[in-house]
């Protein structure tokens, strides 16, 4: 068993990673494209590599050499690659396809040698592998039948969006056969080349050997094995998360991205927060029919969605700015405020983040899980000097949640104190309790001009793409200068037409919140039973759970994301002292059922 691998092309979408050297010399985490694929086929023991070049051949050959680890390396040139495609790269190779079996791969790949192995071990000696059809995926698709025998190659111009669910991803490594090869590959890809020119793909050539009676090529689909195609420095950068040398690295790689795990689509993501059971599929269904018409229309100004979001909570259109995100809302607020800034730790660190830490005073409760009540809030800060108290409820991480009487009181205690009362619910509509639990009340915000009230649409609405906020409060003077602070575009089209249409799915919505809280009853019940977990109860869509034994928090969320679960170390957090803590959402029950087994299996 022989490898060919095509290395002729640009990369131009690499810019300048791809200025002096072709793609195969890229480098992942400091080990190049070559070097990887060459260690694979040095595994499974090829007899040979054919390496096909172009672009910057030269310094490709003296890099490789003539053998690698005595596995021999044979090149061929393609002195045209500015003018053709991999047809003729391959085209170029057929002498030696027809010499022995092969392993054909495409030089811009990364994939973990399991990939490999999974291919040679397949008894069936005509193989394409493919992987289960992704957002992130690009070029060439295949449908298969119950045989796993390719009915269909479909390129870019025949690919329907609609029918994605069928579809599976070429991964651009085939396993031929000497026989194969001679009767059929070869003698099609010549007549291809020679009739319809040098400026296709290979894979036009198996498309044609479909509408043979019998063909003899099939398909193996992955199960989880690794692998992606690096064609732009986003793909570098993802593939550098996908493929970090150790556990930590690839975990870092991941969470400093902030989200954009969709690219990610077998991760389950227990660290962001969103309501699992809204929006509701009719909703969406909605949304998606008005989309070509929102994505080629401006959205209103700030003047209009102020009318939608006071419609949605209840509250004047002065008294409310919507926001991209309540983060871009916090910064807005925060920046604009001056003075001592009372926390209660640990916290949702946007907040403090935005203030010089001499100018934080801090609150670490003493009750089991951080859990406090509003007189401990006043007793603590009640002989402090502090502007601005900032009260996260529910907490996050901890879940604690001050009751609305309570609220109450520290409204008024904060307005006898002059000190500006920032309160963030962006978790209330989780909370099981009887009567009013949101301060979102135009009456109770002009009668508390020093009232600030934060809510994320995001995370219990369940549209966290949508980037939406709200930021409410009675000091309209102070609602209007924000409004001028943010650009007047500062939502898109889709998240103000989400917010004109919710008002038809707050029934919906209600019912998707009580869903959530039986879920949550559940999970709670579930995680307790894992024996180095202490869960302590919460009334967000989150748990914080501290680890007794066995594991750091680092280690967990290291060993999770080869599980690919995904949860919040929250080592960095302040006030934990030493102990371990993790954050772990609330997802639906399949998945919840998930990690639950995983962490039982540890």
């Amino acid at each position: 068993m022989q490898a060919v691998i095509l290395a002729a092309g640009f990369g131009k979408r690499l810019g300048e990673y791809t200025r002096h050297n072709t793609k195969c010399m890229l480098e992942v985490n400091g080990v190049r494209l070559i070097d990887r694929a060459l260690s694979s086929l040095y595994e499974i023991h090829v007899s040979r590599v054919v390496l096909v070049v172009g672009y910057q051949s030269q310094n490709l050959k003296e890099y490789v050499g003539d053998n690698y680890k005595g596995m021999p390396v044979i090149y061929v040139d393609n002195l045209v690659y500015d003018k053709t495609n991999n047809i003729y790269s391959l085209y170029l190779a057929k002498d030696y396809l027809v010499q022995e079996d092969s392993i054909l791969l495409e030089s811009d790949l990364i994939f973990e040698p399991s990939v490999l192995k999974k291919l040679l071990d397949d008894p069936y000696p005509n193989v394409a592998l493919v992987d289960k059809y992704e957002s992130w995926m690009d070029g060439t698709v295949v449908t298969l039948d119950e045989q796993n025998r390719i009915t269909r190659f479909i390129n870019k111009e025949r690919f329907r969006f609609e029918d994605i669910k069928n579809y599976y991803k070429t991964v651009n490594i085939y396993k031929f056969s000497r026989e194969f090869s001679k009767q059929y590959y070869v003698p099609f890809l010549s007549a291809y080349s020679t009739a319809l020119g040098n400026n296709e793909y290979y894979e036009q050539v198996l498309r044609v050997l479909l509408h043979l009676d019998d063909t003899p090529l099939k398909a193996l689909p992955l199960e989880g094995e690794i692998w992606y195609e690096i064609d732009d420095v986003q793909d570098l950068d993802i593939a550098s998360g996908m493929f970090a040398p150790t556990d930590e690295g690839r975990y870092q790689a991941i969470t400093s991205r902030y989200g954009g795990y969709w690219r990610y689509p077998q991760m389950i993501d227990f660290c962001y927060l969103v309501n699992p059971y809204f929006p509701p599929q009719r909703m969406i269904d909605e949304i998606k029919a008005s989309f070509e018409v929102l994505m080629r229309g401006y959205p209103s100004g700030m003047k209009v969605n102020a009318l939608l979001a006071a419609k949605n909570f209840g509250v004047h259109p002065e008294s409310i700015v919507v926001g991209n995100g309540a983060a871009e809302l916090i910064k807005a607020y925060m920046e604009s405020c001056s003075g001592p800034l009372g926390i209660i730790l640990p916290t949702f660190e946007e907040y403090p983040n935005r203030t010089e830490e001499k100018n934080r005073v801090c609150f670490t409760p003493e009750g089991e899980g951080f859990r406090y009540s509003a007189s401990e809030i006043e007793s603590y800060f009640n002989d402090k000097r502090i502007e601005t108290l900032l009260l996260i409820n529910p907490d996050n991480p901890s879940g604690n949640y001050i009751p609305y009487e309570d609220l109450l009181k520290l409204v008024e205690w904060t307005k006898k104190k002059k000190v500006r009362f920032i309160v963030d619910e962006s978790f209330v509509d989780f909370v099981e309790a009887e009567g009013p639990i949101s301060l979102l009340d135009e009456k109770l915000l002009q009668q508390n001009p020093h009232l600030v009230v934060v809510k994320s649409i995001s995370k219990s609405y369940g549209v966290p793409g949508f980037r939406l906020g709200v930021l409410a409060g009675g000091d309209r003077q102070m609602i209007a200068s924000m409004k001028k602070d943010v650009a007047i575009w500062n939502i898109n089209s889709c998240g103000e037409f989400y917010m004109q249409i919710y008002e038809k799915y707050a029934g919906d919505y209600r019912k998707a919140c009580q869903l959530f809280r039986e879920e949550r009853s559940f999970f709670l019940s579930e995680l307790k039973d894992v024996s180095f977990l202490k869960v302590y109860p919460s009334q967000a869509n989150y748990f914080l759970c501290e680890l007794t034994s066995r594991f750091t928090a680092k280690e967990l969320s290291h060993i999770l994301l080869n599980h690919k679960i995904l949860i919040k170390d929250c080592s960095a957090k302040k006030a934990f002292q030493g102990r371990e803590f993790v954050r772990i959402a609330v997802r639906n029950r399949e998945e919840n059922n998930y990690l639950v087994r995983v962490l039982k299996q540890l």
